[in-house]
């Protein structure tokens, strides 16, 4: 896989030069909440990376915490200004990631439809996003 361009899709979910890419939609319970889960699926069905627990983050579960801090990249994608996704990855000590945050994509918080449109447009920059960081320093 060492001769694929970063963040393009490719098999077994990953990208940048075998690394591994984890996504963390906050998947809340507003609409915004609901996009930012749907985009997430979206991108790991398109094979730009992995959706993962971020309960598990929260809950502190070793395994998948492991995994976070093990990861090439990573992407939260956050609902609404509380940015629980990006707060919930920062507790548990890992900072280096990339985020989108829904309502800032023009998309009010109890006012946005789910639709594959919105779903679309926040898949589109979390794409972005991933091509334009570098990968992270692991332990």
């Amino acid at each position: 896989m060492a001769d694929k361009p970063c963040c393009e899709p490719v098999a077994q979910n990953d990208c940048c030069n075998g690394a591994t890419v984890l996504i963390y939609p906050c998947s809340g319970s507003s609409d915004v909440g609901e996009i930012s889960d749907h985009a997430g699926r979206l991108l790991t069905r398109e094979g730009f990376g992995k959706m993962h627990c971020l309960a598990g983050i929260g809950g502190r579960v070793p395994g998948i915490t492991l995994s976070a801090q093990a990861a090439g990249k990573i992407l939260a994608i956050d609902g609404c200004p509380q940015d629980c996704a990006s707060k919930t990855l920062s507790v548990a000590g890992i900072e280096d990631f990339s985020r989108v945050r829904v309502t800032d994509l023009g998309m009010p918080k109890g006012k946005t439809p789910v639709t594959e449109e919105h779903t679309r447009v926040v898949a589109e920059k979390g794409i972005e996003a991933l091509r334009a960081s570098a990968l992270r320093a692991t332990a």
